[in-house]
């Protein structure tokens, strides 16, 4: 049985693992999927975001090593992963003069390299699965305009929430400067947008099936803690063999 711990940037992603991505993936025979919110709030910025990447680090590499049976990803936001100095994300910075359908990629890969550098030799990649969101969670919430309108209470904008959507091959793709992000986008239109409950209450009323369909980048990533599953509860059966 394989055990997930997610590290992930806030409390709207903690509740989306916990009353979404858990009930699906314990029916695909995870025996435990758990969140894990990086840092503290001294340590992000008014954003909410991310902190440094050594930190984020340290807990990914603990959690590796003290229980040889797990699984550990991420779920942060690209839009505020640092591109420079010591709070560095390794791929941050390459990744921005990329292609939108690469950037989280190329994020995703240089971190599994770090931490495959890390872990030494004998490590599995196959235990470490990293997820970026592009741009920010709040992308996820253009999967279904009127679920998530009606989510929030705000039924009437489910047609200005889906024009925005229109505009863009996917929701994922929603950009992210500090005025056009997904999260400034439903902030023009709801004034008193609240992320932790607005945000967990639409993407409840979309369901993970919606966004799978409509977000390909985690689609992907899904996908692969699906068959990553498979592939660890293989290693376990040699290895008690």
């Amino acid at each position: 049985m394989t055990r997930l711990l997610l590290h992930v940037e806030g409390q709207t992603e903690e509740i989306f693992v916990n009353e979404v991505l858990a009930p699906h993936l314990y029916s695909v025979n995870y025996s435990s999927v758990s969140a894990r919110i990086v840092g503290n709030a001294r340590q992000r910025d008014r954003r909410g975001g991310i902190v440094p990447w050594p930190t984020v680090r340290k807990g990914i590499l603990n959690h590796l090593r003290q229980d040889s049976s797990c699984m550990v990803s991420t779920m942060v936001d690209y839009y505020g992963l640092p591109r420079s100095g010591a709070d560095l994300w390794p791929g941050r910075s390459e990744a921005a003069s990329g292609i939108i359908s690469d950037r989280a990629r190329t994020v995703e890969e240089a971190l599994l390299s770090d931490v495959r550098n890390h872990m030494g030799a004998g490590f599995n990649p196959a235990r470490f699965v990293p997820y970026v969101m592009m741009h920010e969670f709040e992308a996820m919430l253009f999967s279904d305009c009127v679920g998530f309108s009606r989510g929030i209470g705000h039924p009437r904008l489910a047609s200005q929430f889906q024009s925005i959507r229109d505009a863009f091959d996917s929701p994922e793709e929603i950009d992210d400067s500090p005025l056009t992000a997904p999260s400034s986008r439903i902030g023009a239109l709801v004034p008193f947008y609240d992320k932790p409950l607005m945000g967990a209450l639409g993407v409840l009323e979309i369901g993970l099936s919606t966004v799978r369909r409509e977000c390909p980048h985690f689609r992907g990533w899904l996908e692969r803690l699906e068959s990553n599953r498979h592939s660890r509860a293989a290693d376990s059966l040699i290895d008690s063999g």
